[in-house]
């Protein structure tokens, strides 16, 4: 079996030379670097790699709007979302964009070297990442009658700011309404759509286009 072939996202250079030297020793190898999201496609193209460990941020643009540019670029290809931001929003659009997992740059070399090595044999998302507390569920959701739902013009509004990232109080203060009001909605919103928390809100907005 040939060795994984892994190409590294991430506009600091700091950061890719120490991802890379944390696949030192792994089964993984890493097949190039790249700083910007033209860099990255086009080495896509070039060394063709199982997986493309990318950061969500990358310098003023934004890593998540190159998911679909680099899984076109190379079908073949899982990408792996890499992140300081725990942002339901992010995650939700990681999903909705085809990333195989969201890791946070918490996360350990070992949890890393193995989320990496399960993108690469098409294994699901790791139990470490993100995703995984999102997409089974969201899978399940595609196939039930989403579109039967109907929800009110403010939950529809809150659903939207979910979307958007705002936190409750946030909400509150865009909408002039109680914070008490937010998270009632909240819980109708959750109640509604058969869902687990705002993550998974954030993604079923994205999905059915309410974000």
């Amino acid at each position: 079996m040939e060795t994984p072939q892994v190409l590294v996202v991430d506009d600091h250079e700091v950061v890719r030379k120490g991802l890379i030297s944390l696949f030192a020793g792994s089964p993984l190898k890493v097949c190039g670097e790249a700083g910007t999201a033209e860099e990255a496609i086009r080495l896509v193209r070039k060394f063709r790699p199982n997986v493309v460990l990318l950061d969500v941020r990358l310098g003023d643009a934004d890593g998540l709007d190159s998911v679909r540019h680099i899984r076109s670029a190379a079908p073949q290809a899982r990408v792996v979302m890499l992140s300081a931001f725990d942002n339901p929003t992010y995650v939700a659009r990681a999903v909705a964009a085809g990333a195989h997992d969201y890791l946070l740059k918490t996360t350990s070399r070992a949890d890393l070297i193995a989320a990496v090595s399960a993108a690469a044999a098409g294994e699901t998302a790791s139990m470490k990442g993100e995703l995984r507390r999102v997409a089974s569920h969201m899978a399940h959701r595609e196939k039930s009658n989403a579109a039967g739902i109907e929800l009110t013009g403010r939950e529809t509004q809150v659903l939207r700011l979910i979307a958007m990232g705002l936190a409750n109080q946030e909400i509150a203060e865009a909408l002039m309404i109680s914070i008490e009001t937010v998270k009632e909605h909240v819980q109708n919103l959750l109640r509604k759509l058969s869902l687990g928390d705002r993550t998974q809100a954030a993604v079923w907005a994205l999905r059915h286009g309410v974000g």
